[in-house]
């Protein structure tokens, strides 16, 4: 069995903390791991580790790579020029695994954003589903519905068995709460999960006869060669999901439901349903003070948040950005995501706090024609080799011992020690030592933006 990971997205219903340049699945909603690794590891289960594939967005990947380093030697990572949704995404990554092994997989596709616990059950599913797929079918895994949920699509069955599983009547939109109760009643109407599991030859056939805008792109694209995604290729693809592409026309569709536990974390009300509660029915985590709430959800990033007789309430705190909402109207986050992006406020794409492979930095401040950064570089990390073309940097050291490599020259700086690097000199940091590395940047010019980095040579490949 392969596995593809589907690790893009943007996770905009849980803003504040979730942002376009560092999503929910890259988050640790409740344990050490994000929901990457662990959606890595639950896969790990049914396969060889190194028979998954995840595929992410370019702005993502070298995130990805890196979170996916600490569970596998060199994960294979596909990145998308662009964003196009799930279905070039899933077909695109069932055509790699093809052309990279010998025979016709069986392969599972699953999002990277779904908070799993019982693997053993899950890896159960996986089997009854395996036996479904290799009848040539493309197998969805559903979800027994618990109550009226109006933010997921449902997947209707008939009464024709397959297996363990049932063939699949239709798909269906998300529904009004009113219809969600008669599906509920009606009860052969499951929530779709979005994962899915089928034969690479069988997906790529109910391509072609349902999907030929893909699948005739498809011969543009040599994974024998490399694994990269050309963005003059890729752009040509239609944005479009695999439900709507595939799995609503295809003849081909069954059902298996999924007997483990399952929770799509799609807004900070489904936080609040898997997250350990109080007597009182509240979640606080982080720094909260709380005096007579009931049934709601207080998540604080840094500052004290204190409340005060709320009832049915979210509130999230981070560095730059405090919401506050009706539980129930949870999903509307999206709303004012989309706000904040059509008004091109940076809120909605990067942290104050922003994390990289090599560490993170945190923006101090910033104001007309300068910036100012504390940089954390851990301990045998360093950051590319690269230039600006619009900035000029200044670094002090305020922690550990800074390698600097400034036009060929190498120089070792202690706190208190600093070092001026001018617009288009090729530069380094790096921290080759034990301890960690706290360094203070201002950068000064006119155009002070991440795109400003030229890289000559990078160890978490994004040259």
């Amino acid at each position: 069995m392969h596995g593809i990971i589907l690790a893009g997205g943007s996770g905009s219903r849980l803003w504040p903390l979730s942002r376009e340049l560092y999503p929910k699945q890259l988050l640790n909603i409740e344990n050490s791991d994000s929901l990457l690794q662990s959606t890595f590891l639950r896969l790990k289960e049914c396969m060889p580790a190194d028979n998954i594939v995840s595929i992410t967005g370019v702005k993502h990947s070298s995130n990805v790579r890196f979170q996916l380093a600490s569970l596998v030697e060199n994960p294979v990572v596909l990145s998308e020029p662009i964003a196009k949704n799930t279905a070039p995404a899933i077909i695109l990554a069932a055509k790699y695994i093809s052309e990279t092994t010998k025979d016709d997989p069986i392969i599972i596709a699953v999002p990277s954003d779904h908070m799993i616990k019982d693997t053993e059950a899950f890896v159960k599913t996986v089997k009854d589903a395996e036996k479904i797929a290799q009848a040539g079918y493309i197998v969805t895994f559903g979800i027994k519905p618990t109550y009226p949920e109006t933010g997921y699509g449902y997947v209707n069955i008939t009464s024709d068995k397959i297996e363990n599983g049932y063939r699949v009547n239709k798909f269906v939109e998300k529904p009004s709460e009113e219809i969600a109760y008669e599906y509920i009643k009606d009860g052969n109407y499951f929530w779709n999960s979005g994962i899915f599991m089928f034969k690479a030859s069988i997906l790529l056939e109910e391509a072609s006869n349902c999907a030929p805008e893909i699948y005739s792109l498809l011969k543009n694209f040599d994974f024998t060669k490399s694994a990269e995604i050309p963005f003059t290729e890729f752009e040509k693809m239609p944005n479009i999901s695999i439900d709507y592409a595939v799995m609503e026309k295809s003849k081909k569709i069954a059902l298996v439901q999924l007997k483990s536990d399952w929770n799509d974390l799609g807004s900070w009300k489904s936080i609040y349903n898997v997250s350990h509660k109080d007597e009182n029915g509240n979640v606080k985590i982080g720094h909260v003070l709380d005096e007579g709430s009931k049934n709601s959800f207080v998540y604080s990033s840094s500052k004290l948040v204190a409340t005060i007789g709320l009832e049915d309430v979210v509130v999230v705190e981070t560095e730059d950005a405090i919401l506050a909402c009706k539980a129930d109207k949870a999903q509307d986050v999206k709303k004012i995501y989309d706000t904040l992006k059509n008004q091109n406020d940076d809120t909605y794409k990067v942290h104050k706090t922003v994390y990289r492979p090599w560490g993170y930095y945190t923006v101090l401040g910033e104001g007309k024609g300068f910036l100012t950064k504390m940089i954390q570089v851990n301990p045998g990390q360093k950051l590319s080799v690269q230039s600006h073309n619009h900035r000029s940097e200044h670094w002090v050291v305020l922690e550990g011992t800074a390698k600097v490599v400034l036009e060929g020259k190498e120089h070792i700086l202690s706190p208190g020690h600093s070092v001026d690097i001018a617009v288009k000199e090729i530069h380094s940091l790096q921290n080759p030592y034990d301890e960690v590395l706290k360094i203070v940047e201002v950068q000064k010019g006119d155009i002070l933006i991440e795109e400003d980095i030229v890289r000559y040579e990078d160890m978490y490949g994004r040259v």
